[in-house]
């Protein structure tokens, strides 16, 4: 992942001169002011920490669904009986008992702490350099009466942590980083993946599965499914980001909505329309990182799942892996965004505080 700037951590702190007043003495002081607008005022550490905080929540939380999922999405061994969740539910404790639940929580863990933490840094340095470009800004507008010191922070406190950009801006920074995470976290996840599976109980340690999955599959073995990961995570990141700004725009112009249930509600109503669309390829990617000799390739993928299961096999555990996105976004979202806030007002009221002083 290539090193970017820090991104401005409100939309309201990217202020196109263009966009400010035109009126005589104000326009020449709000421009004046909008020069020096693009402040970095979260540090890197700030995103890391959020987005490590956020992954680790939500993975402990939300992995027996995970696990579910995985389960219901597996080969069915020639049966062609659709399986179900309370039946899976039940077999997982039967077999396993009620930690079997969490099992492959340690390689989700391993997955999403560092994950989570690199994607939320990652796209909102992606976002800060889109924000530069015209296409994929959006101009936000400062009052005439805007103080100085409110020009310097986009007029005062913001409900949001990170840039303001177009539906297109969106589908760009989430897309790449998404996929770039993903790319770096392949091993990880094909490891995650098999620890749930009830094909590979032989599985009892990271270091373990990954010597057994080098030793059956090499390299290769690393990135089996990364294709149709990809082909899952672009569009999943980059639609989630639009129905996600475009829901939290939505919602925020409702009187007395709270910080935490603009954010939780904006990433459900984002996580469900973005995981319906794209489900077929989260079913071709458990199959080829689960059972990689039948399912080697998309194509043969996509005719053992028809076969199987018909077409509706494609959205196979699409309800649990609806729960699982909307509650992973509803706490990852409120946790990054939440923290972001905190550690912003923060360091300004510290600045501020600091400036009196001198």
């Amino acid at each position: 992942m290539s090193s970017l700037p820090i991104p401005t951590t409100t939309p309201s702190e990217l202020i196109p001169s263009a966009t400010l007043p035109l009126s005589s003495s104000s326009s020449s002081r709000a421009t004046s002011s909008a020069a020096a607008t693009p402040r970095n005022n979260s540090r890197a550490s700030h995103h890391l920490l959020s987005g490590g905080l956020s992954g680790l929540s939500s993975a402990i939380v939300l992995q027996p669904l995970d696990l579910l999922k995985t389960r219901m999405q597996q080969a069915s061994n020639g049966s062609v009986k659709r399986k179900r969740i309370s039946g899976v539910f039940r077999q997982v404790l039967k077999d396993d008992g009620v930690l079997g639940l969490w099992r492959g929580t340690v390689p989700t863990l391993v997955r999403n702490v560092p994950g989570v933490a690199i994607y939320f840094y990652s796209l909102s340095s992606i976002r800060n350099r889109l924000s530069m470009i015209p296409y994929f800004s959006i101009p936000v507008r400062i009052p005439l009466s805007a103080s100085k010191s409110e020009l310097a922070t986009g007029g005062g406190r913001s409900r949001s942590a990170i840039v303001k950009l177009s539906s297109g801006g969106n589908l760009v920074a989430g897309a790449i980083a998404r996929t770039s995470v993903g790319f770096v976290l392949s091993p990880i996840t094909v490891i995650k993946a098999r620890f749930e599976s009830n094909h590979y109980k032989d599985y009892h340690s990271i270091p373990g599965a990954l010597a057994s999955l080098w030793r059956t599959n090499g390299l290769r073995g690393f990135f089996q499914g990364f294709t149709a990961t990809a082909f899952r995570d672009a569009p999943y990141a980059g639609l989630y980001l639009v129905f996600y700004e475009k829901w939290k725009d939505f919602a925020g112009k409702i009187h007395g909505v709270p910080n935490a249930a603009l954010h939780s509600g904006s990433g459900i109503m984002a996580a469900t329309l973005a995981t319906v669309l794209t489900s077929p390829a989260d079913v071709l990617k458990t199959r080829m990182q689960v059972n990689p000799t039948e399912h080697p390739s998309i194509r043969k993928a996509m005719s053992r799942v028809i076969e199987e299961r018909g077409a509706m096999g494609f959205f196979s555990g699409t309800s649990l892996r609806i729960s699982r996105k909307a509650a992973s976004a509803a706490i990852g979202w409120t946790v990054y965004e939440g923290l972001l806030i905190f550690l912003r007002d923060r360091d300004r009221e510290r600045e501020r505080l600091g400036g009196k002083l001198v």
